[in-house]
């Protein structure tokens, strides 16, 4: 992504948005909110709840991540083919 992602969108995070998200612990999450303290450029913090592979919200999370390593999802019906492909 180049803009910082909205409220409502679906967003891959994985070791390109953080390398603490690398691997088996990337995650698909569902923006509810975006901190607007200011940061380092190109990085933000994000609020949002973590979604399963049936779109269930299974945790909500605060992470910092850097907004270029985001991979929107456009909609639920994709997630298992995005999952299994990474």
């Amino acid at each position: 992504m180049t803009a910082l992602p909205q409220v409502g969108h679906l967003v891959r995070i994985d070791g390109r948005a953080s390398v603490q998200f690398a691997g088996d612990r990337a995650l698909l999450m569902r923006v509810v909110r975006l901190d607007p303290r200011p940061t380092y450029y190109g990085w933000c913090w994000l609020t949002g709840h973590v979604l399963d592979l049936s779109g269930e919200a299974i945790q909500r999370r605060d992470v910092y991540v850097q907004v270029a390593g985001l991979r929107r999802v456009a909609d639920l019906p994709r997630l298992a083919r995005i999952t299994s492909s990474a």
